[in-house]
Protein backbone atom coordinates (compact mmCIF):
# COMPACT_ATOMS: atom_id res chain seq x y z
CA UNK A 1 0.00 0.00 0.00
CA UNK A 2 2.75 2.57 0.84
CA UNK A 3 6.02 3.07 -0.54
CA UNK A 4 4.74 3.58 -4.41
CA UNK A 5 7.45 5.25 -6.37
CA UNK A 6 4.88 5.64 -9.67
CA UNK A 7 3.13 8.76 -8.48
CA UNK A 8 2.94 11.34 -10.27
CA UNK A 9 4.33 14.60 -7.80
CA UNK A 10 2.87 17.98 -8.82
CA UNK A 11 5.08 20.75 -6.61
CA UNK A 12 3.39 23.91 -8.62
CA UNK A 13 5.72 26.55 -6.41
CA UNK A 14 7.43 27.19 -3.79
CA UNK A 15 5.65 30.49 -2.90
CA UNK A 16 4.75 31.85 0.62
CA UNK A 17 2.33 34.05 -0.81
CA UNK A 18 -1.20 33.69 0.93
CA UNK A 19 -4.71 32.01 -0.15
CA UNK A 20 -7.21 34.93 0.74
CA UNK A 21 -9.28 31.79 2.65
CA UNK A 22 -9.46 28.42 1.81
CA UNK A 23 -12.41 29.04 -0.10
CA UNK A 24 -9.83 30.50 -2.98
CA UNK A 25 -7.47 26.86 -1.99
CA UNK A 26 -10.26 25.06 -3.15
CA UNK A 27 -11.09 26.98 -6.48
CA UNK A 28 -6.94 26.88 -7.29
CA UNK A 29 -6.84 23.19 -6.57
CA UNK A 30 -10.07 22.56 -8.81
CA UNK A 31 -8.33 23.98 -11.87
CA UNK A 32 -5.55 21.80 -11.61
CA UNK A 33 -7.51 18.71 -11.43
CA UNK A 34 -9.58 20.15 -14.16
CA UNK A 35 -9.47 16.98 -16.37
CA UNK A 36 -11.13 15.23 -13.66
CA UNK A 37 -14.79 17.27 -14.30
CA UNK A 38 -17.63 15.26 -15.26
CA UNK A 39 -15.62 12.13 -14.37
CA UNK A 40 -17.91 10.61 -11.61
CA UNK A 41 -15.39 11.44 -9.12
CA UNK A 42 -15.57 11.55 -4.93
CA UNK A 43 -13.87 14.45 -3.11
CA UNK A 44 -12.97 13.99 0.59
CA UNK A 45 -12.30 16.21 3.04
CA UNK A 46 -10.29 16.13 6.17
CA UNK A 47 -12.39 17.58 9.19
CA UNK A 48 -12.93 20.03 9.38
CA UNK A 49 -10.95 22.94 7.66
CA UNK A 50 -10.89 20.58 4.55
CA UNK A 51 -14.32 20.37 3.96
CA UNK A 52 -14.36 23.87 2.85
CA UNK A 53 -11.70 22.96 0.69
CA UNK A 54 -13.11 19.79 -0.47
CA UNK A 55 -16.63 21.64 -1.18
CA UNK A 56 -15.23 24.04 -4.23
CA UNK A 57 -12.91 21.42 -5.74
CA UNK A 58 -16.47 19.16 -5.98
CA UNK A 59 -18.30 22.31 -7.12
CA UNK A 60 -16.07 23.34 -9.78
CA UNK A 61 -15.65 19.12 -10.71
CA UNK A 62 -18.75 18.07 -10.65
CA UNK A 63 -18.19 15.68 -8.45
CA UNK A 64 -19.27 14.21 -4.83
CA UNK A 65 -18.51 15.57 -1.80
CA UNK A 66 -18.20 13.49 1.44
CA UNK A 67 -15.85 13.56 4.30
CA UNK A 68 -12.89 10.94 5.24
CA UNK A 69 -13.26 9.68 8.97
CA UNK A 70 -10.25 7.77 9.60
CA UNK A 71 -8.07 8.80 12.83
CA UNK A 72 -4.52 8.16 12.76
CA UNK A 73 -2.94 5.30 15.44
CA UNK A 74 -0.34 7.35 17.56
CA UNK A 75 2.82 5.83 17.97
CA UNK A 76 3.71 5.72 21.62
CA UNK A 77 6.27 8.77 22.97
CA UNK A 78 6.12 9.92 19.00
CA UNK A 79 2.22 11.19 18.37
CA UNK A 80 2.71 12.96 15.31
CA UNK A 81 4.13 9.64 14.06
CA UNK A 82 1.48 7.80 12.54
CA UNK A 83 1.98 3.95 13.26
CA UNK A 84 -1.32 3.16 11.03
CA UNK A 85 -5.43 4.19 10.42
CA UNK A 86 -8.91 3.10 11.66
CA UNK A 87 -11.19 3.87 9.02
CA UNK A 88 -14.95 4.92 9.76
CA UNK A 89 -16.21 1.16 9.50
CA UNK A 90 -13.23 -0.32 12.31
CA UNK A 91 -10.95 -0.95 9.03
CA UNK A 92 -7.28 -1.05 10.56
CA UNK A 93 -4.09 -0.64 8.73
CA UNK A 94 -0.84 -0.93 10.44
CA UNK A 95 2.42 0.35 8.97
CA UNK A 96 4.08 -2.84 10.03
CA UNK A 97 7.78 -0.87 9.77
CA UNK A 98 6.99 1.48 12.19
CA UNK A 99 5.53 -0.61 14.24
CA UNK A 100 8.35 -3.31 14.57
CA UNK A 101 10.58 -0.67 14.40
CA UNK A 102 9.52 0.87 17.84
CA UNK A 103 8.62 -2.33 19.36
CA UNK A 104 4.86 -1.20 19.22
CA UNK A 105 2.82 -4.54 21.11
CA UNK A 106 -0.59 -6.11 19.70
CA UNK A 107 -1.89 -5.40 22.74
CA UNK A 108 -0.98 -1.30 22.60
CA UNK A 109 -2.75 -0.91 19.01
CA UNK A 110 -5.85 -2.34 20.18
CA UNK A 111 -6.13 -0.02 22.82
CA UNK A 112 -4.85 2.60 20.65
CA UNK A 113 -7.74 1.88 18.00
CA UNK A 114 -10.16 1.69 20.41
CA UNK A 115 -9.32 4.96 21.59
CA UNK A 116 -9.83 6.39 18.43
CA UNK A 117 -12.79 4.37 17.42
CA UNK A 118 -14.60 6.35 20.12
CA UNK A 119 -13.86 9.70 18.82
CA UNK A 120 -14.59 8.35 14.92
CA UNK A 121 -18.05 7.18 16.44
CA UNK A 122 -18.93 10.17 17.73
CA UNK A 123 -18.51 12.09 14.52
CA UNK A 124 -19.87 9.29 12.69
CA UNK A 125 -23.10 9.50 14.39
CA UNK A 126 -23.17 13.30 14.00
CA UNK A 127 -22.37 13.91 10.39
CA UNK A 128 -23.74 10.57 8.64
CA UNK A 129 -27.11 11.54 9.49
CA UNK A 130 -26.47 14.38 7.16
CA UNK A 131 -24.69 13.10 4.45
CA UNK A 132 -24.42 8.91 3.69
CA UNK A 133 -20.90 7.52 3.57
CA UNK A 134 -20.25 7.42 -0.62
CA UNK A 135 -18.97 4.13 -1.73
CA UNK A 136 -15.23 4.58 -3.09
CA UNK A 137 -14.62 1.12 -4.98
CA UNK A 138 -13.75 1.51 -7.72
CA UNK A 139 -14.01 5.44 -8.31
CA UNK A 140 -11.62 8.52 -9.05
CA UNK A 141 -11.00 9.77 -5.00
CA UNK A 142 -9.55 12.81 -4.53
CA UNK A 143 -8.60 13.71 -0.58
CA UNK A 144 -8.11 17.50 0.44
CA UNK A 145 -7.42 19.53 3.44
CA UNK A 146 -6.53 22.90 4.12
CA UNK A 147 -3.04 22.49 4.30
CA UNK A 148 -0.76 19.64 5.55
CA UNK A 149 2.52 19.99 8.41
CA UNK A 150 4.14 16.60 10.03
CA UNK A 151 0.75 15.27 7.39
CA UNK A 152 0.31 12.21 9.73
CA UNK A 153 -3.30 12.94 9.65
CA UNK A 154 -3.73 13.15 6.20
CA UNK A 155 -1.40 9.75 5.43
CA UNK A 156 -3.70 7.88 7.87
CA UNK A 157 -6.74 9.37 5.51
CA UNK A 158 -5.07 8.00 2.34
CA UNK A 159 -4.28 4.37 3.93
CA UNK A 160 -8.33 4.35 4.77
CA UNK A 161 -9.15 5.27 1.05
CA UNK A 162 -6.77 2.82 -0.14
CA UNK A 163 -8.21 -0.19 1.40
CA UNK A 164 -12.28 0.87 -0.47
CA UNK A 165 -10.12 0.55 -3.86
CA UNK A 166 -10.39 3.59 -5.56
CA UNK A 167 -9.53 3.31 -9.08
CA UNK A 168 -6.95 6.22 -8.79
CA UNK A 169 -6.43 7.87 -5.34
CA UNK A 170 -5.03 11.56 -5.69
CA UNK A 171 -3.94 14.01 -2.71
CA UNK A 172 -4.70 17.76 -3.50
CA UNK A 173 -3.24 19.82 -0.98
CA UNK A 174 -2.86 23.36 -0.87
CA UNK A 175 0.09 24.06 0.95
CA UNK A 176 2.71 21.71 3.03
CA UNK A 177 6.47 21.28 3.39
CA UNK A 178 7.89 19.68 0.60
CA UNK A 179 9.68 16.65 2.56
CA UNK A 180 5.93 16.17 3.94
CA UNK A 181 4.95 16.26 0.60
CA UNK A 182 6.51 13.86 -1.03
CA UNK A 183 6.59 11.37 1.62
CA UNK A 184 2.79 11.29 1.01
CA UNK A 185 3.20 10.74 -2.16
CA UNK A 186 4.49 7.28 -1.66
CA UNK A 187 0.68 6.95 -0.53
CA UNK A 188 -1.51 7.48 -3.83
CA UNK A 189 -1.54 7.29 -7.32
CA UNK A 190 -0.95 11.35 -7.67
CA UNK A 191 0.26 14.18 -5.91
CA UNK A 192 -0.97 18.03 -6.07
CA UNK A 193 0.26 20.56 -4.04
CA UNK A 194 0.40 24.04 -4.98
CA UNK A 195 3.00 25.65 -2.34
CA UNK A 196 5.58 24.25 -0.73
CA UNK A 197 7.43 27.07 0.67
CA UNK A 198 10.89 26.23 2.28
CA UNK A 199 10.26 28.23 5.66
CA UNK A 200 6.95 26.18 7.53
CA UNK A 201 5.85 26.37 10.68
CA UNK A 202 2.50 26.30 10.52
CA UNK A 203 -0.50 26.07 8.06
CA UNK A 204 -2.19 29.11 9.58
CA UNK A 205 0.23 31.31 8.42
CA UNK A 206 -0.75 30.83 4.62
CA UNK A 207 -4.02 32.16 4.86
CA UNK A 208 -5.42 35.31 5.49
CA UNK A 209 -8.69 34.47 6.91
CA UNK A 210 -7.84 30.94 8.47
CA UNK A 211 -11.32 31.31 11.12
CA UNK A 212 -11.79 27.85 12.97
CA UNK A 213 -14.15 25.46 11.37
CA UNK A 214 -17.06 23.64 13.75
CA UNK A 215 -18.78 20.59 13.36
CA UNK A 216 -22.01 22.45 12.85
CA UNK A 217 -20.25 24.14 9.84
CA UNK A 218 -18.98 20.77 8.69
CA UNK A 219 -22.81 19.87 9.10
CA UNK A 220 -24.17 22.81 7.28
CA UNK A 221 -22.06 21.72 4.57
CA UNK A 222 -22.92 18.33 3.76
CA UNK A 223 -26.44 18.79 3.96
CA UNK A 224 -26.50 21.86 1.54
CA UNK A 225 -23.98 20.01 -0.75
CA UNK A 226 -26.34 16.47 -0.43
CA UNK A 227 -29.92 18.10 -1.22
CA UNK A 228 -28.56 20.42 -4.28
CA UNK A 229 -27.23 16.85 -5.34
Amino acid sequence: MAGKSTAQLRILSRSDVQFADREEAGRLLAVQLSEYRGQNAVVLGIPRGGIIVAREVARALDAELDIVLAHKLRTPGYEELAMGSVAEDGKLFINRDVAEKLGVGEAYIQQEKARQMAEIKRRTELFRRARPRVPLKGRTVIVTDDGVATGATTQAALWAVRLEQPQKLIAAIPVGPEDTIRRLAGDVDEMLCLRAPPLFAAVGQFYQQFYPVEDEDVLRILREEHKDG
